[in-house]
């Protein structure tokens, strides 16, 4: 028995455990497409992580007016409307004794709380910094007000400095699906829609990108992955799968080795036979669904011995929950492979090993672990697999 590891790195899975990808997308097919010249990105589920960090405010506040979570409801949810229009769903949905208006007034103080607690999605920071650092126009449009915009990036340092234009639902005449959003954040930027590539995470902010007569990628939560198919350009895990070449925009140029330092990512659990299985109140992963992929790295065991260990993080099919698969192949052996074929966790094992091997990685083996947290710290990254 012991906890989970430390220290990780990711590395996406194959295609074939890759969400839908759509049928539109036409990547490589440059001719056929504008040369983009400027990015526009989401916020609540495209850049932070917004949902986990005031999830238990909803439970809090359905339970002052004695009602309780609907799961197969909020699961089927649409993700991305706008303020009004969720809040107008949610009171009828429950039931509540207000009116929309009344619902917004009494929740919004109980989430402002929690903004200031939300962490960064694999990847957002280093897009955004990325694009700043290369001058390419960025622009941030999201559904929320934008005095919420603000109070939610507040503790993120840079944001508001790289991006061009801020913008939120009450500054258009409508928000997503509409292309207002979009429309005034090229109009701001001085750049013509067509020549914007929008990011976002939603089917909403995806028909809103149609609409405006953008090119769009989509990082959906799992369960959005198939519809946003449909509409978007391509489907991505993670920003850590996206690569600005694609769009004609400078490339990431931050790789040591095939590896790439990323940021902290936390999880807690307990390690079984080769599997993790995370503890969590309400059964559902911890993790964003945006961490998913064969991770490496460093691990504690028992709080005494650190390992080397890849770990595939995925899905669990076998469970109507929306827990995630968890593997960890302790050591760099392949005595479990059930979900990683012996072929390519030999790979996996060879790009990890040059990979930890380096100063810049193996200087974090031995760093302490605090007695009740743990942290899956300077994870790194390889494109060896990738889809």
């Amino acid at each position: 028995m012991g906890r989970p590891p430390e220290h990780l790195a990711l590395e996406p899975l194959a295609s074939s455990s890759s969400p839908p990808k759509s049928t539109k997308d036409a990547i490589g097919d440059k001719t056929q497409k504008p040369k983009i010249l400027a990015v526009i990105l989401d916020l609540d589920g495209t850049l932070l992580d917004t949902e986990r960090a005031t999830k238990s405010v909803f439970l809090e506040f359905l339970a002052k007016y004695g009602k309780t979570l609907n799961k197969e409801r909020e699961q089927k949810r649409e993700i991305g409307k706008t303020l009004k229009d969720s809040s107008t769903a949610i009171v009828e949905d429950y039931d509540l004794p207000l009116t929309p208006e009344q619902f917004i007034k009494e929740i919004i103080p109980m989430y402002q709380q929690k903004w200031k607690y939300v962490k960064a999605l694999p990847g957002a920071n280093r897009l955004i910094k990325h694009l700043h650092d290369h001058g390419v126009p960025t622009a941030l449009a999201s559904n929320s007000l934008r005095e919420y915009i603000d109070a939610k990036i507040s503790s993120h340092q840079g944001w508001r400095e790289w991006f061009s234009v801020i913008l939120g639902s009450d500054q258009v005449k409508a928000g997503k699906p509409s292309p207002d959003l979009f429309e005034e954040a090229a109009r701001k930027m001085g750049v013509e829609a067509v020549h914007c590539l929008v990011i976002e995470d939603s089917m909403v902010g995806v028909k809103a990108a149609n609409a405006a007569g953008m090119e769009v990628v989509a990082v959906p939560p799992h369960g959005e992955a198939a519809v946003c198919s449909s509409l978007a350009n391509t489907v991505l895990h993670s920003l850590l799968e996206f690569q600005p070449e694609h769009w004609d925009l400078p490339p990431f140029q931050d790789w040591v080795d095939n590896a790439l330092p990323i940021e902290p990512i936390y999880l807690s659990g307990l390690y079984v036979d080769g599997f993790v299985n995370e503890d969590t109140e309400d059964g559902k992963s911890a993790l964003p669904d945006q961490v998913w992929g064969v991770f490496f790295g460093w691990a504690v065991m028992d709080m005494q011995k650190s390992y080397r260990v890849v770990v595939g993080i995925g899905s669990d099919h076998s469970s109507c929950s929306p827990q995630k698969k968890i593997q960890i192949h302790l050591g760099l052996n392949r005595k479990e492979i059930s979900s990683l074929d012996a072929e390519r966790l030999e790979e996996c094992e060879s790009i990890a090993s040059a990979a930890l091997d380096l100063p810049i990685f193996s200087q974090h083996a031995y760093v302490p672990l605090y007695p009740d947290t743990f942290f899956l710290e300077d994870m790194v990254a390889t494109d060896e697999l990738g889809t």
